[in-house]
């Protein structure tokens, strides 16, 4: 099942600058608009993925308030198990599937966690494969992934050609800062030459927020998900 994968859209708000969290991690930057948009688009995919470090520091439900599906599969890439037990993913997990990736060398420290109905996937020795794991989501029927970042994880998943479409929220802000967060962190590459390209698809423009849509044309995927 390596060859196939979930379809996966990046979805992210941010800012002019590019920033998709403040030096404090303030993330509120949707409109209420937008996030009408961002429910709607969670309620069409199979599953949400999101990293650690947005679990912590947005201590998000991962729902849908609109749609017909209100409860996506949520996925948390955590590969050294520092969810919070009492964080609001954790108290929901009996109610609303929840996976958690992790390092085969934690698994110990997971064993709690599966007792919250949390499903633990341990692959990658020291760090989670995220290649192997939206295999393995493929094999469960999960055949649409929204991907919710932040930037390691965003980094990550485009690095490793595993985003086939990116919608993205410009707010009309300027947040500035270097310790603020990215679209992208991670490594980066090193000439605009190795860069992944893309191709716009739509542009919409709601009050003074913009929203791009385009697809990874250097990717494994290039069908359409709508």
């Amino acid at each position: 099942m390596e060859n196939y994968k979930p379809y996966t859209i990046l979805n992210a708000a941010m800012s002019l600058d590019g920033k998709i969290a403040s030096k404090s991690r303030d993330s509120k930057i949707s409109s209420e608009k937008d996030l009408l948009r961002v429910h709607k688009l969670r309620s069409e995919v199979d599953a949400i993925m999101i990293g650690i470090n947005t679990a912590i520091n947005d201590d998000p439900l991962l729902t849908a308030r609109y749609g017909y599906n209100a409860k996506p599969i949520r996925v948390i890439v955590d590969s050294n198990v520092r969810i919070r037990k009492d964080s609001r993913i954790v108290k929901s997990s009996k109610e609303i599937k929840t996976i958690l990736a992790i390092a085969e060398n934690n698994i110990d420290k997971a064993r709690e966690l599966e007792e919250h109905g949390i499903e633990v996937i341990a692959i990658g020795e020291h760090k989670v494969d995220l290649k192997r794991l939206l295999s393995i989501l493929y094999s469960k029927n999960i055949k649409s992934l929204m991907l919710e970042g932040g930037g390691e994880l965003n980094w990550s998943m485009l690095y490793n050609g595993l985003v086939d479409e990116i919608i993205i929220s410009i707010a009309p802000l300027i947040i500035g800062g270097r310790d603020a967060i990215t679209l992208v962190e991670g490594d980066g590459f090193t000439s605009i030459n190795s860069c992944i390209r893309l191709h716009l698809k739509d542009v919409i423009r709601i009050d003074d927020e913009v929203i791009v849509r385009y697809n990874v044309i250097n990717n494994i995927n290039q069908k359409s998900f709508y």
